[in-house]
Parts: C-alpha cells; sequence; structure tokens
C-alpha cells in the first residue's frame, strides 16, 4: 500500500534484508559503515588474527550520538565492537555461540580497553538470550553491554540513504518497497531487474566512494578505465543511489544530443548516464564534437540540480581530451570528478571475487576446493571483475582444474573476453596491435618498420600515420610505453592482452600468414604453438597456427637446424617446441622434411630434467619413430649421467619412465650401486655439484639426488645401498643449525629452533562454501 503522507510505499512487516548472504568480511564492513555514516563514530580496524577478543572489530572513543535504540546511553570512553556474522538465515544467537569470547573481553577490561561492548549480529536474538549474554559481559566487567541483532541492522539501512548511497549493495538485498518512495521504487525496480546479477556481487572500492562524492557534492562525474573494470557497475549503483537520495528520474541517452532533448530545466531531480560517450570501443570523432557542442547545457543542468554520469575507456578519453577545451569546460579537467575505476586494492579484489563466488552457480563442495586458490587468484594480473564472474560460473568452469596455476591462469587470462573486444577495433588500431605483437621485445618509438613489418603493416591495410594516431590513442589501456635499448618502445600494456590478441588472431585466417611473416625466428619460437585445439589445454598464453601454416613452420626449423651446432641453444628451442607445442600432424611434418631429428638429440648434459630432448624422444618413442639405436644411445648417456652427476632424472621424470625399459633401469640401479656408491664422498666433493648449485635452481638440488637415491633403492629393497645414502645426506646436512625434513621429490631444509606458529589472518574465503 501507499502512505498518502510520505509517498512511500510501504510494504507490510518490517523491513529484511539477506544479510546471511554477505560474507563475513562485507558483514565487517557493514557495520563499520553503521558507525561512519549513521553515528559519526572515528573507529580503528583490526587484523583478523590476534584480535584479542576484537575480532577483526573496532576500537575508539564513543561521541554519544543522537539516535536510535539505547546507543545515545553509551558513555564517552573506549569501546569494542564484535561482529558475529552467520551464514545461516534462520540463526538465533545464543551464549555458548560466543562462549569463547568472554576470556577476552575480561582482558581486555583489565587493559582498560573496554568500558562499552556493542556486539552487532545479523542472527535473531531472543530476549532471554540478549539477557543472558548482558550477564555475562557485565560480569566480565563491561561496564555498558549492548547486543544488536539483525533486525536493528535492517532497521538501520531502512531508515538512513546516506548509509545506502555508502554501502549500495544492500539494495540488493532486500524488498526496496519497504526503503524508497513510489518513484524511486520504481526507478530502482527497473535497474535491478536489467542488472541484478551485478548489484548481488557490487563491492564498495574507493573508486565508488570517490565517485558517489563527486556526484554529490559536484553533481557530476566521469568514470575511466579499461574495457570490463567495472565501469557500469559502479554507474549502476550511483543511479539507484540517486533514486533513493533525491528521487532522481534515471535516463540513460545515448549522446550529448539525447541527454540536452530529455533535459528538463524544470526538474532538477534528473539522474543522466551516458555509457561510452566518446565511442565504444574506438574514437568517434562527431560524438566528441557533439559533447564540446552540448557542454554548455549540460553544465546549466548540473548547475540546475541534475546528476550526470559519463564513462569511457580510458584510452578513447585520452584521444578525445584534447578537443574537450580546458577554458570553457573546467570541470572536466578537475580531478575530483574525473575517477579511475581501474585502481582496486587487494582487499576489494578479494571481496570483489567472493561475492562473485558467492552469486554463481558453483555447487558449495566446488568452492571449498577452490578454497586454498582464492587469494593468489584475486593477485592476478591484471584483475577484471569480469573474469571473477566466469570463474563463479559452471558454464565457464567444466573443464577447470582446481589447482593453483589454473585458477590464477583463468583469472589472468580472460581470452575470449578480449577477442570480442579487439574484433571491434578499427584497421589502424588492429595494425598497431600487430606490429607490437610480432615485436615482442617492444615497437621502436618513433616507428621504425623493416621489411617484415612494413609488409604486415601494408597487408593488414593501414598507413604508418593511421597507426602512429592509433598508438597514441590505446597508451595506457592495450598499450604501454618501455624503455628498450634503442630508446623508447611501444609494447602491449599487459602480457595478458598480448594472450588475448593472439586469442583474437586464431580466428582471423586471414591475418595469420601476415603475422607469421612478420615474426623473426626468436618471436615465432617463443610466442606461437602448433597444437591441434582438441591438444590446446593450456597453451593459451601462445598463437596457434592452422595446420596449413605447418610446412611452412616446419621449414624454418629445418633451417635452424641446418645452421646451428648440435647443442646450441637455438636447435634446444625447436627440440623444446617439438616435444610441447605441436601436435603429432606437426611432427610427423617435420620429420618428412628433417628426417635427421633423432640424432640431433643425443646430446644430454647434466640435469637432464631441465632438457628438452627427453619429452621428444619420448614422443618419437610413442609415434613409433625413435629408431632403437638412438633410444639405447639416450639410455647409455644418461646411465652415465646418473653416476659422474648424480643425475636422478631417470627415477623422478615420466619421460624417462617411457624410455627406459625395466631391463634399462635395472641396469642403471646396478652401475650406481657398484660404481657411485662407493665414491658417493669424492663424488659430493667434485665440482660439478658447486656448478650446479650456481645455476640458480632454487631447490638444493644435491640435496634432492642424495633423498631422492636413498628413497628409491629402499622402494627396490635394497637397505645397505639406501644406508649409504642417507648417511651422505646427513653428513652433507651436516650443520648442527639444521634439521632435515621432507618427503620424496620434495625436500626442505628448516632451522631447528624456529618453532614459531605464527596465527596467519583469517582468509576473506574462509566461509566460502559452508552453509550455502
Amino acid at each position: 500500500m501507499k502512505d498518502n503522507h510520505t509517498g512511500r510505499v510501504i510494504a507490510p512487516g518490517s523491513p529484511q534484508f539477506a544479510l546471511h548472504t554477505l560474507g563475513w568480511r562485507a558483514f565487517q564492513d557493514l557495520c563499520a559503515a553503521v558507525l561512519r555514516q549513521v553515528w559519526g563514530q572515528s573507529v580503528q580496524t583490526f587484523a583478523d588474527s590476534n584480535d584479542a577478543g576484537r575480532d577483526g572489530a573496532f576500537y575508539g572513543v564513543w561521541v554519544p550520538p543522537n539516535f536510535g535504540i539505547g546507543t545515545n546511553d553509551l558513555p564517552a570512553g573506549p569501546f569494542v565492537l564484535q561482529c558475529k556474522h552467520t551464514k545461516n538465515a534462520d540463526s538465533t544467537l545464543s551464549v555458548s555461540m560466543i562462549g569463547d569470547e568472554f576470556e577476552k573481553v575480561r582482558k581486555l577490561v583489565n587493559q582498560g580497553l573496554c568500558e562499552s561492548y556493542v556486539l552487532l549480529t545479523n542472527a535473531r536474538v531472543s530476549g532471554s538470550s540478549e539477557g543472558a549474554i548482558r550477564d555475562r559481559l557485565l560480569a566480565c566487567g563491561v561496564k555498558r553491554p549492548l547486543v544488536l541483532d539483525g533486525q536493528w541492522i535492517s532497521d538501520v539501512i531502512a531508515t538512513h540513504r546516506e548509509l545506502r548511497m555508502f554501502v549500495p549493495r544492500v539494495y540488493g538485498l532486500g524488498d526496496l518497497s519497504q526503503i524508497l518512495d513510489d518513484r524511486a521504487y520504481t526507478q530502482a525496480s527497473v535497474l535491478l531487474d536489467s542488472a541484478r546479477d551485478q548489484i548481488s556481487a557490487f563491492v564498495v572500492t574507493d573508486a565508488y566512494r570517490k565517485a558517489a562524492k563527486a556526484l554529490r557534492d559536484r553533481g557530476f562525474v566521469l568514470l575511466l578505465g579499461e574495457p570490463a573494470i567495472g565501469k557500469s557497475s559502479i554507474a549502476l549503483m550511483l543511479a539507484i543511489a540517486a533514486a533513493d537520495n533525491w528521487g532522481c528520474v534515471n535516463i540513460k541517452p545515448r549522446t550529448s544530443e539525447d541527454l540536452v532533448q530529455r533535459w528538463n530545466p524544470n526538474e532538477n531531480d534528473q539522474f543522466f548516464w551516458v555509457d561510452d560517450a566518446f565511442g565504444a570501443v574506438r574514437h568517434e570523432r562527431h560524438l566528441t564534437d557533439g559533447w564540446v557542442r552540448d557542454l554548455p547545457y549540460v553544465m546549466s543542468a548540473v548547475k540546475g540540480g541534475a546528476r550526470v554520469v559519463l564513462t569511457s575507456r580510458s584510452y578513447i578519453y585520452n584521444e578525445a581530451r584534447p578537443f574537450l577545451k580546458t577554458y570553457a569546460y573546467p570541470l572536466l579537467h578537475e580531478k575530483e570528478v574525473i575517477v579511475d575505476v581501474s585502481n582496486v586494492t587487494r582487499e576489494e579484489r578479494q571481496q570483489i571475487l567472493y561475492n562473485h563466488l558467492t552469486a554463481g552457480d558453483q555447487e558449495p563442495q566446488r568452492l571449498a576446493q577452490m578454497r586454498p586458490y582464492l587469494e593468489g587468484a584475486a593477485d592476478a594480473e591484471p584483475f577484471r571483475p569480469e573474469a571473477a564472474r566466469r570463474l563463479g560460473l559452471q558454464a565457464f568452469t567444466k573443464n577447470l582444474r582446481i589447482t593453483e596455476t589454473d585458477i590464477t591462469n583463468f583469472m589472468s587470462r580472460p581470452h575470449r573476453f578480449l577477442s570480442d573486444v579487439y574484433s571491434q577495433l578499427d584497421i589502424d588500431s588492429l595494425a598497431s596491435l600487430a606490429l607490437i605483437y610480432v615485436s615482442p621485445e617492444g615497437l621502436s618509438s618513433p616507428l621504425r618498420l623493416d621489411a617484415r613489418k612494413r609488409d604486415v603493416l601494408e597487408k593488414v591495410g593501414s598507413t604508418v600515420g593511421g597507426v602512429g594516431r592509433a598508438l597514441t590513442s590505446l597508451v595506457g589501456t592495450f598499450v604501454g610505453s618501455a624503455k628498450g635499448a634503442g630508446g623508447s618502445e611501444w609494447v602491449f600494456q599487459h602480457p595478458t592482452l598480448r594472450e588475448g590478441f593472439a586469442a583474437w588472431l586464431i580466428d582471423q585466417p586471414h591475418l595469420l600468414p601476415v603475422i607469421l611473416s612478420g615474426m623473426d625466428d626468436d618471436t615465432l619460437l617463443s610466442h606461437t604453438h602448433c597444437l591441434l585445439p582438441q591438444d590446446e589445454q593450456e597453451r593459451g598464453i601462445l598463437l596457434g597456427l592452422p595446420a596449413s601454416l605447418y610446412p611452412g613452420v616446419a621449414k624454418r626449423f629445418a633451417h635452424i637446424f641446418d645452421e646451428w651446432p648440435e647443442g646450441s641453444c637455438w636447435t634446444g628451442d625447436v627440440i623444446d617446441y617439438l616435444g610441447r607445442k605441436c601436435s603429432d600432424e606437426m611432427l610427423t611434418t617435420f620429420i618428412s622434411i628433417f628426417p635427421d631429428l633423432p640424432s640431433r638429440l643425443m646430446g644430454l648434459i647434466p640435469c637432464v630434467s631441465d632438457a628438452p630432448e627427453p619429452a621428444l624422444l619420448a614422443r618419437l618413442g610413442r609415434r613409433g619413430v625413435l629408431p632403437e639405436e638412438y633410444r639405447r644411445r639416450a639410455v647409455e648417456n644418461m646411465g652415465a649421467l646418473a653416476i659422474n652427476s648424480l643425475d636422478t632424472s631417470w627415477i623422478t621424470d615420466q619421460a624417462w619412465s617411457e624410455i627406459l625399459t625395466d631391463f634399462d633401469r635395472e641396469a642403471i640401479f646396478k652401475r650406481v650401486r657398484t660404481s657411485l656408491a662407493p665414491r658417493l664422498e669424492e663424488a659430493i666433493r667434485e665440482d660439478w655439484t658447486n656448478k650446479w648449485l650456481r645455476s640458480g635452481r632454487a631447490e638444493d638440488p644435491l640435496e634432492l639426488s642424495l633423498r631422492t637415491y636413498q628413497v628409491a633403492f629402499e622402494e627396490i629393497g635394497d637397505s645397505v645401498t639406501a644406508t649409504i645414502f642417507q648417511n651422505a645426506l646427513a653428513g652433507y646436512l651436516g650443520d648442527p643449525k639444521f634439521k632435515v625434513s621432507g618427503g620424496r621429490g620434495a625436500p626442505f631444509v628448516t632451522p631447528v629452533g624456529d618453532t614459531s606458529n605464527k596465527k596467519r589472518e583469517r582468509s576473506l574465503f574462509s566461509d566460502l562454501g559452508e552453509g550455502m
């Protein structure tokens, strides 16, 4: 029904908000917002470990507010705010649920830190439970205990617009008819229906706070950032907040001309939201010319009470800005109204990821499996909310392995999304990115194009002038500037933009030969692969080449083998490519052109596990194209390294499990037993170990070899030889400051006496997958 006096649409019953759908950190932040925005208290946030009973809560000096439900009865003096969140919508708080807090409270009281204790919870609190909790707190020495439940928080949300503006996610937590008046309710409902998923996962970032303040104080804000960084989400939340706080009618014009036509000078509560004000994917000069012409009217609207939000991609605004006259429209050039949305803190990233995961459709057990890797996922560069959204949806993650590497790669390499963006760029921009792509070390600035790059430029259909202009407008979003050996260079702003361009090129068969001809051999080896789509797996960072280009690639590789001797870095790179970056079809194509390949794989050197030859030998064996003569030569070489260099690759590497027969393996064990074990101390002292240790490896290779041999001989039942290696290991690690722990293949050294057990801060994701 409608209250004729206030105009508010009133739903029956008290306001209710789904606070249980917030994570513990988001609920804690909501409590902080209540203190700051409603009670006007200054607060200090504590870490989520070793908090001495303040539970990541707040400490300060209470200034008695003139607001609601007993809070004005709290005296001035130190207070502690404790937040207790539950994901159970029907939970009722009991004394037992906070039983471990009372002793902490007693200590805080004794330290003079807690005269008043405020417990905020989203759970229900019965009268008897509240009385029992208050009695326990009084017994601990608290002078003024206060217990505030989820209904109290809902009432606060319903009665404080300022709170809702700076904690806008609450719009998606309850029935809007209980907090908004008639017109605002209609406006907000339309906005909510159009993007409910954005609201459910929205996080108040510093960028949002700055934008909200600019809109409140100046009536105008320009949101800048890369594609899919969250500009439109912030604009959406500002629109809902404007409907709530000022009763604004939301209007989404497409151009400045549309805005002027829809502006009503007699109505000062209009909210104008213009997405991609100066062009959607490229600068559109006619749109900018329109803003130059219409900005006087727009600023008049702002002075008359209208609110205006514009969004633009940074590179487009950079190109448009010179045409927006600074002297005529100074507001556009004031830093208070221009907000870079891409500036997101680590804590904000984690909350964005958390919210998207809880808003998605992943099963709780799958979320629980992801939990250990999510802090790393939030640290992925660049961080894009769109990637976080996809991680929360089964449709995008059906084949995603739950490992740290795979989840981080999923976040940092959103190739398909970037492909959509690249498809909409103009020819000059695409030519610019193509030239940078074939120049992984950087494209010279000013442009200096050799024959290869000029050929790319002409075949893409651009000009030197067009590329120069495009590079300038792409700076800051797609393109960055770096200092190279020869001066300034154009580069991709972030490596994932290069990877996205590679993903886009896969679907551009007319451009692939052009790009390939523009690459030198080094770029070809390091930035492409010849895997078939079904074999691709984790090759998204590289450019996939179709089978039609295999013969040309094979001829270039054969030329490298003809030009460089065995063991050179160039032939090693080709061997690595053939072992890991090509399909069986490409390997067959290469062997037909260069049948001497097996003979070029015999140059094994110490630390074979780092060499590319074994993987390719194993592949040739599986294909039935590895002559027995060369297989036996490789086995003999490995056996010699097992003795002379304590190289255990033949035990630990999967490739050797395919190359070696059981007879070969027994023969190497015998050689180690009879030729290495008797002279083990001498072998340890030999210079090769020191050279190996200086190779920059993270683990101690000698320790790893000794341990691996010890375990391997134990597994085959040779305890005598195993003991020899065990004793040698103990002697090698004989420094009394150390003790040895660990298992096969992953030894590590721990300082003796380092028994500190530092408490780790509580992870934001600690409750993910529980009670959902």
